[in-house]
């Protein structure tokens, strides 16, 4: 990856309060041109290349979430990832690759300007590390600004074993992952305090780690993709999974307010969309 920058029951202790917030997502392609004017065409982001080009900064313009970025492959292949803050990210690599997962980019360090670091899980989805600050941000640091942009608000792993996932990503990070009502999908809390929280689940054919946007409607941005050059992603066993696990936890009322899709962009990455009545 280069040209970037950037179990039943509970399990996990949750975070601290800085080191294992989820704070970034990244989506890269051989040619990341068409992926800047797909994404901000479809949902309305803020878009920003840095000088020299190959990566753009994305300001969701959502008011809430996470900001990302959109960056150039020069292997060829693409990829999407969400971030994770880490005090070590190399002890944090290390842990990952005991706990199954592999290294996929040893820990770099981009002119000072940032530090990371990226992992496959034990199904080989990626997922990114940055080194996190030295001191908690005092609310000052880079985020959403307000606009009618689509906010970025969730992370999602769906991997071929849901409890497979949940004890990997409880382990590695110490998050608080609750599968007490619904073993297949569990909730996560971070416990940091900041960032997005998230689900971890499994066991049906979809298989990804990324993020989700919310929009106004999912059908409509799902037909929009399509027509931008994205494909959607007609995987039931997913959404079913997801309704299961909503009406578990919030009951079967609750469970109709949502709806949730996902696309695949024109490089091929997953990205996920959701709509709350």
């Amino acid at each position: 990856m280069d040209g970037r920058r950037p179990g039943t029951g509970t399990v996990g202790k949750g975070a601290s309060a800085v080191g294992h917030a989820v704070v970034h997502f990244e989506l890269g392609g051989a040619d990341d041109g068409p992926l800047v004017a797909f994404y901000g065409e479809l949902f309305g982001w803020g878009l920003q290349g840095l000088s020299g080009g190959g990566y753009t900064m994305i300001d969701t313009r959502g008011g809430a979430g996470i900001n990302g970025g959109i960056g150039k492959s020069q292997g060829g292949q693409p990829w999407s990832a969400f971030y994770v803050e880490a005090d070590d990210l190399q002890a944090t690599l290390d842990k990952a690759n005991s706990l199954g997962g592999t290294t996929v980019m040893p820990v770099t360090d981009f002119g000072g300007a940032v530090t990371i670091a990226m992992f496959n899980d034990p199904d080989g989805l990626v997922v990114g590390l940055v080194r996190a600050p030295g001191e908690p941000p005092a609310g000052d640091e880079p985020a959403p600004s307000a606009g009618s942009g689509a906010p970025v608000t969730w992370f999602e792993v769906m991997g071929s074993d849901a409890a497979r996932t949940q004890k990997f990503y409880a382990d590695l990070f110490g998050w608080t992952v609750d599968s007490s009502a619904f073993p297949g999908y569990a909730t996560v809390d971070t416990g940091a305090g900041r960032g997005i929280q998230g689900g971890l689940g499994g066991g049906v054919q979809g298989r990804w780690a990324t993020v989700y946007a919310r929009v106004a409607g999912v059908d409509q941005t799902l037909g929009r993709a399509e027509k931008l050059g994205g494909s959607r992603i007609g995987d039931s066993g997913v959404q079913e999974l997801k309704a299961a696990a909503r009406a578990a936890l919030y009951g079967a009322a609750s469970s109709g307010g949502m709806k949730t899709g996902a696309f695949r962009d024109p490089a091929g990455n997953v990205f996920g969309i959701f709509h709350r009545d």
